[in-house]
């Protein structure tokens, strides 16, 4: 059967308009923000996303990669570590080839294997954990920010020549992440000459820690150090608050959210806990910091510049060598990179040679300062 002029006309028109659908679709690159969407720690989603939304939405303004618009596809992870995999797969499956996050330290652990398998270009504002590059000889997985073997010492070297306190205990949550920064600041606490008098893991999740308090007053503890989360944290300071436990509490990053005031109460006031430094502060990034609060988004948080800086390093990446992850990887190995943290650049594991932590100093009203 013969097809009419019309007919022919409109198959061709219906040829093209496909065309033309198949290369916008094809003229964008994605970049998936792995992140806790669900459970209990979304906030350190958000943060990652604010950092990652400010970063695409300046290069698109700008024309995007090469004319190509960037387009972001959120995974949800829940920092799970068994969800890890399960994240990663979605991601390979949905062919995205750069990842921003994963933003947990056991997520990412889990996850870290698949993705460079899969030639997955994967850089984390937030995972801290050492376990997750040292000895694997991954050439796709990079950091925007420091190790925990480089916070635990900041801790420590805090606690022995400003607090200098006479009976320590150090208290973990059993997971990669707290037990890793635990373990660090334990060992350098000890170098120091501190007495650790305790050093023990607590179950995450659980909603009562008056036993763990109970310890801590036995054994006369004044200052505990503590690895992990905010819920835990929160607790942990309001519960010894009720029980008496007048004692100077530490934590990493992880436990700098503003949730943590809401669980802890008052009690959350003087709270000491290291963090990037505040990048926000940086005159250079006042374009960037405007940026931000035009769209009421915080520049100030824990792993929004961190977030921002990886979702940047992927883009120029793209931009240099094009959309093709294995060249994209070779180029962050031997190029510096000037981004809102200044410049970066990363050894062979792909951690980033040097990165500043502080200590700040939390305050009940949610605000925080430079710890003196």
């Amino acid at each position: 059967m013969s097809i009419p002029f019309r007919m022919h006309t409109i198959v061709a028109a219906l040829g093209v308009a496909s065309a033309a659908l198949l290369s916008t679709a094809h003229a964008q690159v994605k970049i998936a923000m792995v992140i806790p969407a669900t459970g209990p720690l979304t906030q350190y989603g958000d943060m990652v996303k604010e950092g990652v939304l400010t970063a695409v939405e300046q290069a698109n303004a700008a024309g995007g990669i090469n004319g190509k618009k960037i387009e972001t596809v959120i995974v949800d992870d829940a920092c799970e570590p068994k969800q890890g995999p399960v994240a990663a797969n979605r991601v390979i499956n949905d062919k995205i080839h750069y990842v921003v996050g994963p933003v947990c330290s056991g997520a990412a652990i889990a996850a870290a294997p698949i993705y460079n398998n899969e030639g997955v270009v994967v850089v984390t504002p937030s995972a801290t954990s050492p376990a997750l590059t040292e000895g694997k000889n991954f050439h796709f997985i990079f950091r925007t920010i420091g190790r925990d073997d480089q916070q635990g010492p900041a801790a420590a070297k805090f606690i022995a020549e400003k607090v200098k306190p006479k009976k320590v205990a150090v208290l973990h949550d059993k997971q990669s992440y707290g037990q890793g920064i635990a373990s660090s600041v334990r060992d350098d606490l000890k170098k120091a000459g501190i007495n650790v008098a305790l050093f023990e893991g607590i179950n995450a999740g659980d909603s009562d820690y008056s036993a763990v308090i109970t310890k801590l007053k036995s054994a006369g503890v004044d200052f505990v150090y503590y690895g992990g989360y905010h819920p835990e944290m929160g607790l942990l300071l309001r519960q010894a608050g009720e029980q008496g436990l007048k004692v100077k509490m530490m934590g990493p990053e992880g436990v700098g959210n503003p949730e943590v005031n809401a669980i802890a109460g008052p009690a959350v006031e003087g709270m000491l806990l290291t963090l990037p430094a505040d990048f926000s502060t940086n005159p250079k990034n006042a374009a960037i910091v405007k940026a931000f609060k035009d769209n009421k988004r915080d520049p100030g948080g824990a792993f929004q510049m961190t977030a921002y800086a990886a979702a940047q390093v992927i883009i120029d990446s793209v931009k240099a060598v094009g959309d093709n992850p294995t060249k994209v990887a070779d180029h962050m190995h031997k190029t510096s990179f000037e981004t809102p943290l200044g410049a970066i650049s990363w050894n062979k594991n792909g951690d980033l040679k040097s990165f500043d932590f502080q200590i700040f100093e939390w305050h009940k009203d949610g605000s925080k300062s430079v710890a003196k």
